[in-house]
C-alpha cells in the first residue's frame, strides 16, 4: 500500500496589535507615580521625612522593608 502524502496545510501569520505609545503612556506614567509612592512610604515614611504622625505605616510596611533591605532600627 503506498503512502499518500497530504497536502501542506499553510500556517496562519500571527496577528500583531499594535498599540501606540498615545495609548500606553498614561498608564506607564500613572504606575510610575504608584510606584515611587510606594517606594516612598516602604523606605522613607519614618523620623524627620515622614508625612503622617505615629508608627502606625512604618509597623504597616516594617517587613516589605527589611525584605526591601531599607534599614529601620
Amino acid at each position: 500500500m503506498a503512502h499518500i502524502a497530504a497536502a501542506p496545510v499553510p500556517l496562519a501569520s500571527p496577528v500583531v496589535a499594535k498599540l501606540p505609545i498615545r495609548a500606553i503612556l498614561p498608564w506607564a506614567a500613572f504606575f510610575g507615580l504608584l510606584m515611587l509612592v510606594l517606594l516612598y512610604f516602604v523606605g522613607a515614611e519614618q523620623g524627620a521625612t515622614s508625612l503622617l504622625s505615629g508608627a502606625g505605616v512604618h509597623e504597616w510596611v516594617h517587613d516589605g522593608r527589611h525584605l526591601l533591605g531599607f534599614p529601620c532600627h
